[in-house]
């Protein structure tokens, strides 16, 4: 059995943008970017495949060699639920990377300095930071809502505070978010 026999699509992505890699209605695992790498979740676990090739799109080419790895034999199918990132239960104290993230001094002094702004603005994060472009489950603890925000989205740019949009759904609106975040400097 080679690729060219075997057809995929991707499934619809979980909040963490997993993309579950189906064969008929067969789950063959996922496919996911952390940072600019592209990573495959099989029934033999993660594993980092790198960048895409120039001019090719990365969730195109991860998709393609978890097919062939199955049709290779070498990984074998999963259900849906286990390629699918479960939402995050707030369970404290609450890491300061996240477990893909490499310990570092600079990985640590950033998260450190993420962690301080969110609760400045509000949020209460579910888990370890992320890195600045990966999902990363939070609340909004001026309403309530809880979903995915990429911190590149949230955070401070060239001296300007974040906008007041802070999330789909609408929030307590514009005004009274500058009213009750102190960072606004009302």
């Amino acid at each position: 059995m080679t690729t060219t026999t075997l057809s995929y699509r991707l499934g619809k992505p979980d909040w963490e943008r997993r993309y579950p890699v189906l064969i008929g209605e067969t789950v063959v695992g996922a496919v996911f970017r952390w940072h600019r790498d592209w990573l495959t979740l099989t029934s033999e676990g993660e594993h980092n495949i790198g960048r895409p090739e120039k001019g090719r799109r990365g969730v195109d080419q991860a998709a393609e060699h978890l097919v062939a790895e199955y049709a290779a034999g070498r990984i074998t199918t999963m259900s849906l639920e286990a390629v699918t990132a479960a939402v995050p239960v707030l369970v404290e104290p609450i890491p300061l990377l996240h477990p893909r993230m490499p310990e570092s001094p600079r990985n640590h002094d950033t998260a450190r300095r993420v962690m301080l702004a969110l609760c400045s603005h509000r949020w209460k994060p579910y888990t370890g930071f992320p890195g600045t472009d990966n999902p990363w489950w939070q609340e909004c603890e001026l309403c309530g809502w809880q979903g995915p925000r990429y911190w590149s989205h949230q955070r401070v740019r060239k001296g300007q505070q974040p906008s007041t949009h802070r999330h789909p759904g609408g929030c307590v609106g514009h005004e009274k978010v500058r009213e009750l975040i102190a960072a606004y400097g009302n």
